[in-house]
């Protein structure tokens, strides 16, 4: 017994130190990422800003585009690694990610829709450039896009609850939705003019320079009430873990769980998606990254989650502004470049081989 306490013991230190790791790795990175940028600024002249002695424009520089960056970087990345990871667990799939209830496709369309139609579009301005105005309002097309993001939600759930609360009705329900999404957006597309659309298609690049303080505080606001929901719920994501009917034997109901988690993790990523832009894989390679060093305990992976998520996509934007010659690129490139490899690498290996 007092072996067995031991072994335990070990075992929780090790997934501990690895979580004190991952968060000591997220604060370095950070700072990095607070002191790269694309204005060619000295160490000591963004030290100066972050000091506010600097010069004015250094100081707006730091306060106004590096640190909401930064601060966003470390949110999104947490709620779309965490957001992935309940999807996984409830949908019993692993390629699961938090565009699997078409979040991510309803949210390109709210934004095309606010973008071309009522922002400088076909309805307002024809094909007359002179009629165009400065530019869309940034606010309108995130609670567009985030109002279209949340009715796919809904309506995903609606018809989950009528046939029944299974992973696969979720997964073709989302398929089907996402499509009809993707489908409504070409149509949009088409008819816009040409500056409309291309300032619908630059929106959709990820995008973390659009962060402001404003922004950060409603993805911090949504993140935090969905981690506190998932760190509760976390034993009955491990019972879940045994099939539903082990999880049913332990008490736990799971079409209410499944419900719940979905709604929340889907609300997590719609904040995100409506203000950033699509940032994929994140969903994806951090939740296995964490299944890989800590196990299926949800206890500990949902923090591993969130802060590999906030490490990875901290990584992602400093590579994207120290490549761009002068601008950043879009974090979402960079993302899909560094996920695609690793998604067909999980599809192909053996372990996985499998169950796909």
């Amino acid at each position: 017994m007092e072996a067995v306490e031991r072994m335990g013991v070990r075992t929780h230190k090790k997934e501990v130190t690895l979580i004190v790791f991952l968060g000591i790795a997220v604060i370095v990175s950070a700072c990095c990422c607070l002191f790269a940028g694309s204005s060619h600024m000295s160490f000591v002249d963004c030290l100066d800003g972050l000091l506010q002695k600097s010069t004015p424009a250094n100081n707006r520089i730091i306060w106004n585009i590096r640190i909401p960056r930064v601060l966003a970087a470390l949110i999104a990345g947490a709620g779309l690694s965490v957001s992935g990871l309940i999807m996984q667990t409830n949908l019993n799939n692993p390629m699961a990610s938090p565009s699997t209830l078409g979040v991510s496709n309803a949210a390109v369309f709210g934004a095309n829709l606010s973008i071309i139609a009522f922002s400088g579009g076909f309805l307002t301005t024809g094909n007359n450039l002179s009629n165009y105005g400065p530019g869309a309002n940034p606010y309108s097309t995130s609670m567009m896009a985030f109002l279209f993001s949340l009715l796919s939600i809904l309506v995903i759930l609606a018809l989950c609850r009528i046939r029944g609360f299974s992973p696969n009705v979720v997964v073709l329900a989302g398929m089907a939705v996402g499509a009809v999404w993707t489908a409504a957006t070409t149509v949009l597309q088409f008819y816009a003019t040409d500056v409309g659309l291309s300032a619908a298609v630059i929106w959709n690049f990820g995008d973390l320079g659009r962060a402001t303080y404003r922004t950060d505080l409603i993805m911090l606001t949504a993140l935090v009430c969905g981690l506190v929901f998932f760190c509760l719920m976390s034993w009955k994501y491990n019972a879940l873990l045994g099939g539903e009917a082990a999880a049913k034997s332990m008490g736990v109901n799971v079409g209410a769980l499944r419900f719940a988690s979905l709604l929340l993790a889907s609300v997590i990523t719609a904040v995100c998606v409506s203000f950033l832009g699509i940032i994929g894989f994140v969903g994806i390679i951090c939740p296995h990254v964490t299944k890989k060093l800590l196990g299926q305990d949800h206890r500990f992976g949902i923090p591993a989650a969130s802060l590999s998520g906030s490490l990875l996509l901290l990584l992602a934007d400093t590579l994207s502004r120290s490549m761009g010659n002068g601008s950043a690129l879009p974090v979402g490139a960079i993302t899909s470049l560094l996920g695609a490899p690793f998604f067909l690498a999980i599809i192909f290996s053996r372990k996985e081989n499998g169950r796909c």
